[in-house]
């Protein structure tokens, strides 16, 4: 959440499958390329829908010991909504080095086309060790539980989207 990470792969492709979702949620690809190690771009394809849409994430200001990141971006409307795209910034801070605690909030503002309005989003990532991370994510309308196992550079997940239904993602980078 907090900026900058791994650069050493240029591409990476993502898929999440969610139970119980519109079509458009159901199942969710991605793939990205890293055009500069602040700047990611690509599409996302939702084959139940047939529809594809922009993905785009730029860190403005990285992270600092004392400064937080600004990071703008775009990708396809939140989970529930049959089409849209949403447009967002947020800033981001880990607050381990002050509190010897890991975790790293953010918050920040996402316009979604599908409503037509902007809301408040915002969340918290922590760190549960070398490779296990878990975020509460939300999205300006529903809280979604996340959980991550990292090894290499492969990443599974499991989403529990509203806290009820199930979703597992994976994505690996290359």
């Amino acid at each position: 959440m907090s900026g900058v990470g791994d650069n050493s792969y240029k591409w990476t492709y993502g898929v999440r499958l969610i139970a119980k979702q519109i079509d458009r949620a159901t199942w969710r690809n991605t793939l990205t390329y890293r055009f500069h190690p602040r700047f990611t771009a690509g599409i996302e394809y939702n084959p139940l829908a047939g529809k594809v849409s922009p993905l785009a994430n730029l860190v403005v200001v990285p992270e600092t010991h004392q400064r937080p990141a600004l990071i703008i971006g775009t990708s396809s409307d939140r989970i529930g909504t049959p089409f849209g795209q949403s447009f967002y910034a947020t800033v981001s801070k880990s607050l381990k080095h002050h509190t010897g605690v890991p975790i790293s909030p953010y918050v920040g503002v996402a316009y979604g086309t599908f409503e037509d309005r902007a809301r408040v989003i915002g969340g918290l990532n922590v760190t549960l060790g070398e490779r296990w991370s878990s975020t509460i994510l939300f999205d300006g309308v529903r809280v979604h539980p996340i959980v991550n196992y990292t090894f290499g550079r492969h990443q599974l997940g499991a989403i529990f989207e509203r806290g009820r239904h199930p979703g597992v993602s994976y994505s690996v980078s290359f």
